[in-house]
């Protein structure tokens, strides 16, 4: 059993109706069925694709970059897929590192007023995170449509057509001046987004390791 069945449940071959989901579990409620190549496959038969898209701030732009950003984009949602949806986490800055940082800068100061500086600025990011500072993540989503149409109607070949789209997606977002995340292992990047979306608050805390997948694998005897 790998990381994907952890999560998704015991059977994430095929679509039935017994999933090897326990009663009251996460595999349960969650709508999410596998991931495979990159693309969310659900349980009521849908494909999602997701794209982490890094922003730009369009107002420092010069007027004719605003003007070619705009035509780029218009361009690009003429050949959107019909059901394309921007999404936007909005989460409360994380701060705790940087405030660990300057405890420790504290600790090992020797002058008492420079001691004071660093407890005023701790102070003070403390306030900032806890009423202002934000952060923002934005994502695209688009699902699997019938107009698309993959070279079969197998999950395999439904996942390359939609990748296909994410390929024309980051062509144009590029000449919007916007960078689209190209993991190199999609299905490890997609399962760290589906845990950070669904943990919100766990997430801030507990970051999935880097070899997090190798080691369940390990654990649980895929490899051999």
């Amino acid at each position: 059993m790998g990381l994907k069945e952890l999560i998704f449940g015991g059977n994430v071959q095929n679509f039935n109706e017994k999933d090897g989901a326990y009663s009251d579990s996460v595999q349960k409620w969650l709508p999410i069925q596998n991931v495979i190549n990159g693309v969310i496959v659900t349980k009521d038969r849908q494909f999602i694709k997701v794209l982490e898209v890094l922003p730009v701030n369009f107002y420092l732009k010069s007027p004719i970059d605003q003007q070619n950003i705009i035509y780029q984009f218009a361009s690009y949602l003429k050949i959107a897929p019909d059901t394309l949806q921007i999404l936007i986490v909005t989460q409360k800055a994380d701060t705790a590192e940087y405030i660990a940082f300057m405890r420790r800068c504290y600790e090992e100061e020797e002058v008492e007023a420079c001691r004071e500086m660093i407890e005023d600025n701790i102070a003070e990011v403390s306030f900032v995170a806890s009423s202002e500072a934000i952060t923002h993540r934005f994502f695209i989503a688009f699902p699997y449509e019938q107009r698309m149409k993959a070279r079969a109607s197998t999950i395999e070949a439904i996942a390359q057509r939609l990748n296909e789209e994410t390929d024309t997606a980051r062509r144009y977002l590029e000449m919007c001046g916007l960078d689209v995340l190209e993991p190199e292992y999609s299905d490890n990047a997609t399962l760290e987004i589906l845990y950070e979306l669904i943990n919100k608050q766990t997430s801030r805390r507990v970051k999935l390791p880097p070899g997090v997948f190798d080691m369940l694998g390990e654990i649980h005897g895929v490899y051999q």
